[in-house]
């Protein structure tokens, strides 16, 4: 069943606003709402990177790395890393 269609927020719940700042709960926070095939290269490699859903992330970043580069990685080929890590951690 593909789940390309829900954000982390239809399995984890509301955003709950932590008492510190960092660029890293900003991207989260973005991409919370937001349907996984919506996100950016960025957002998806961040959310597997932080463990979130991954099992539900990741078929969505790899369809994400057969079109063209959305130009929002810190560096050329987080997405693929990213993927490449957690499926050998699986």
């Amino acid at each position: 069943m593909s789940t390309d269609t829900k954000s982390v927020a239809d399995f984890l719940g509301p955003w709950v606003e932590p008492d510190f700042k960092s660029s890293l709960i900003a991207r989260c926070r973005e991409a919370w709402n937001r349907p996984f095939r919506d996100l950016s290269r960025l957002e998806l490699a961040t959310l597997i990177e932080q463990k979130f859903l991954v099992e539900h992330v990741l078929p969505v970043a790899r369809k994400k790395l057969q079109e063209a580069d959305d130009d929002t990685e810190m560096f050329n080929g987080q997405l693929a890393e990213a993927i490449d890590y957690a499926s050998k951690a699986a």
